[in-house]
């Protein structure tokens, strides 16, 4: 049997599909964080932005799938008031590219990224964002 029948047409997961995955994602992350992610800003982009290579040392933008962007949680004051929200951004082709290398489900790839940028979010350790991964599967 085809794997495609006749009629169907298969595309990437656009922009869309990644923010719907990612905030699957973001609503299984456990009490207490979750609390703390409601003013959080989640972005897709196509592709990370040169400003944002440059600043980071990467010239390849299919290196970078995701970025914090914003003081954890533990850093924040009062003298934070008018400062930009806290963001999550997304880079759908950068995602796509290592989703198509590395044989994982599209889901749990996203996942992986957005809980490793809520860890940044919480300034937590490899070893924390780790078990926060292992939580939200």
């Amino acid at each position: 049997m085809p794997a495609m029948m006749a009629g169907q047409a298969s595309f990437a997961p656009d922009a869309a599909r990644i923010e719907a995955l990612a905030r699957a994602a973001l609503a299984r992350i456990p009490a207490p964080f979750a609390q703390h992610l409601g003013d959080v800003v989640l972005i897709v982009e196509e592709i990370a932005e040169d400003e944002v290579l440059d600043d980071l040392g990467i010239e390849d933008p299919f290196e970078l799938t995701g970025i914090y962007q914003g003081r954890p949680v533990g850093e924040k004051s009062a003298w934070d008031s008018g400062a930009m929200p806290d963001r999550i951004h997304l880079y759908r082709r950068a995602i796509l590219d290592e989703w198509a290398a590395s044989g994982e489900s599209l889901e749990r790839l996203v996942a992986h990224i957005v809980v490793h940028e809520v860890g940044h979010h919480f300034g937590l350790s490899d070893e924390a964002m780790h078990a926060l991964e292992a939580a939200v599967e």
